[in-house]
């Protein structure tokens, strides 16, 4: 929802994943590679995108994807890169329009140390969290292929035999004798618990580097925080913003009203019950969790929902 809307400003490039970054910095913060090898590939890998970005080289054409150049506010950039002059041509192009290199990542607040050494100030992070018992269905819908699916290109840890993802490190003998809903609560509050304890070890200048949104607030109010978008980027919204908002529905009545897509199906999402309230639908959520849940993650779950509640929802 929030890198549409961010790559309709101006400057902005197309969305990317750029999965060889995420295991860089999982790798540096697992002690597995070296602080500084860590710094030359993530420089390397964030310079080549760029380039060949500016190229349309390695860019996404497929139209069902998320990171398609159709999903994008200006797609025809992208056509038209494809046959101007590239190479030789593409650094002084980058120094002319100054575009801003546009990552999406899962998970990487918790992992930005590596990040911040490597791109210093240029580095820009913007985080949304969102209600844990709105993240409920879509970890749920993964965390069965943890391990054992070939399609999940992550960092896994051997524990015995056994693999298991970066993010429960420390906690593999209780991720293996979890069930899968238990598995899906406690990967949440590690993934949690992560990310703000990287937070909290950033530099004042570096947390100003930082914007952290939360959901709830952005999809029903969400002017305030395009305000601070603009600042942190150093650009501003487009023509194109308002109608990419209109495209995520945004501002919304209810917070799950959202695009209606084949992929947030697949993970769980359903339209809202108009005749419903908010807290009806964060029960319904939480009915989900109970059915399946031991009484220690709902524990956990409900501290969470607390917690995120206290921080974001009643401020």
């Amino acid at each position: 929802m929030m890198a549409p809307i961010v790559g309709s400003f101006d400057r902005v490039e197309l969305m990317q994943y750029n999965y060889p970054l995420q295991s860089i910095c999982v790798l540096r913060d697992l002690n597995l590679i070296a602080s500084d090898v860590a710094t030359v590939m993530i420089r390397m890998h964030t310079d080549l995108d760029l380039y060949d970005s500016m190229m349309s080289r390695e860019t996404n054409f497929r139209f069902s994807d998320l990171s398609s150049v159709w999903r994008n506010s200006r797609p025809w950039r992208y056509f038209q890169r494809l046959f101007q002059p590239g190479d030789d041509a593409t650094i002084p192009k980058i120094e002319k329009e100054r575009p801003i290199l546009h990552l999406v990542t899962h998970s990487m607040l918790g992992r930005c140390a590596g990040l911040f050494e490597a791109l210093g100030d240029r580095l820009r992070i913007i985080e949304v969290v969102r209600h844990p018992l709105y993240m409920i269905k879509q970890w749920y819908g993964w965390i069965h292929r943890a391990g054992v699916d070939a399609r999940t290109f992550h960092i896994w840890i051997d524990h015995h035999g056994h693999a298991v993802p970066d993010f429960a490190h420390g906690w593999e003998d209780l991720f293996l004798k979890s069930n899968r809903m238990d598995r899906t609560i406690y990967a949440i509050d590690a993934d949690t618990r992560l990310a703000h304890c990287a937070y909290t070890k950033l530099s004042g200048a570096q947390k100003r580097q930082v914007l952290i949104v939360p959901f709830e607030t952005f999809v029903t109010k969400p002017d305030p925080y395009l305000r601070e978008l603009e600042a942190l980027l150093g650009t501003g919204m487009t023509s194109a913003t308002s109608r990419m908002m209109k495209k995520q529905n945004v501002p919304r009545k209810m917070y799950a009203d959202g695009a209606d897509l084949k992929i947030y199906r697949k993970y769980g999402w359903e339209p809202p019950d108009r005749a419903s309230s908010e807290v009806q639908e964060f029960q319904k959520r939480r009915d989900f969790a109970a059915a399946e849940a031991s009484p220690d993650a709902m524990r956990v779950l409900d501290r969470m929902c607390e917690q995120y509640e206290v921080t974001y929802l009643r401020a």
